[in-house]
């Protein structure tokens, strides 16, 4: 029932978010979702309807590097430096970040640290 209860407030709070953050050709969102496994990214461009970018610790790349889980912060950063190095050769260095309703901690603030680290500005 917890569970239950805490996704709903993530949920709620996405909302919220969403309500002020859209993603342009000129500055796109980035749109992260995170599970006990795994951390996912997309860039979105809200005025056309179409995902730019996306990946994932399942990616190739990015899996054959962790040791471990794809859950945890050390993964969320690696993928923060691997998708800015993707997004800077797509021609996108400008992004407007949605957290996805998560509390801005842990794997979030991992990768958020490491993509501006990778040069994306936000």
């Amino acid at each position: 029932m917890t569970l239950l209860k805490k996704e709903l407030g993530r949920i709620y709070r996405h909302r919220r978010i969403r309500k002020q953050i859209t993603g342009t050709s000129v500055r796109p969102r980035v749109c992260v979702h995170r599970s006990l496994k795994n951390f996912y990214v997309q860039v979105i461009d809200d005025t056309s309807g179409k995902v730019l970018l996306g990946m994932s610790t399942l990616a190739k790349p990015v899996r054959s590097q962790l040791k471990s889980s794809g859950g945890n912060a050390n993964a969320a950063a690696y993928l923060g430096e691997i998708f800015a190095a993707e997004a800077k050769k797509k021609g996108i260095f400008k992004i407007s970040f949605d957290r996805g309703g998560y509390l801005y901690h842990g794997c979030v603030k991992a990768f958020a640290e490491a993509a501006r680290k990778g040069g994306l500005e936000f």
